[in-house]
């Protein structure tokens, strides 16, 4: 097992841009795990049992997983594209982050599958995918 780094500095299509370069890895049998969250503000998360998610974290849940079934990865990794929505999900970068990674390493006959989604305490997704061929659609 190898941990990666990843630099909150640099933009989201740097990081795409390495994970791409990465793509060697999965020829060699190399399996790719992220660890993040697709919304996570938390300043803005709700305690309360039962809270009900924000319009805009849905929205951008949303908008996230629609551009991952069609495979819209330019989308997915610019901050400018993903507009206000984008901004109150991903108020700091290190929990989106990871899913570039994963996605940059898709091919295209790669199934697609939600593994887990839902957005906890308001502003949490936890939105999960797995990738890859002989997956289940």
């Amino acid at each position: 097992m190898v941990q990666l780094s990843i630099d909150g500095t640099q933009p989201l299509a740097y990081h795409y841009g390495l994970a791409k370069s990465l793509s060697a890895l999965r020829d060699e049998g190399v399996l790719v795990v992220g660890s993040g969250n697709v919304v996570h503000n938390l300043p803005m998360a709700m305690r309360a049992e039962g809270a009900e998610p924000f319009t805009w974290a849905t929205r951008f849940n949303d908008s996230v997983r629609s551009r991952l079934i069609a495979h819209d990865h330019a989308w997915l990794a610019n901050m400018a594209a993903l507009g206000e929505d984008g901004s109150m999900s991903i108020p700091t970068p290190e929990h989106y982050l990871p899913l570039l990674y994963v996605i940059a390493l898709r091919r295209a006959d790669d199934s697609l599958q939600f593994i887990v989604d839902g957005i906890e305490m308001g502003s949490i997704s936890m939105m999960s995918v797995a990738l890859g061929a002989g997956l289940p659609n």
